[in-house]
């Protein structure tokens, strides 16, 4: 586990959640899209800031939604597919 990884990634997903009037904690662990956390325009925006921040090419990996469900599930998918060296 990338704890550094995941550190960088919770005020960002703390600001999608907060932008849905959901300002409850929470895990590495926690569903957030499949649950209804994140809806599909906040999960495009994560998407946008996946892209831009780690250089992800989404037009040339697999992508489903729950791939981006939980923290650990979106560090796993920037270590897996990021083109940055310096995750």
């Amino acid at each position: 586990m990338n704890t550094d990884l995941h550190l960088r990634l919770r005020p960002y997903l703390q600001q999608l959640l907060t932008q849905n009037m959901d300002t409850q904690e929470f895990s590495d662990t926690d569903s957030l899209f499949l649950s209804g956390r994140i809806d599909s325009f906040s999960l495009m925006q994560l998407v946008m800031h996946l892209e831009a921040n780690y250089q992800i090419d989404f037009s040339s990996v697999h992508f489903e939604a729950p791939l981006l469900d939980t923290v650990a599930d979106i560090a796993a998918f920037i270590q897996e597919h990021s083109s940055t060296s310096t995750l």
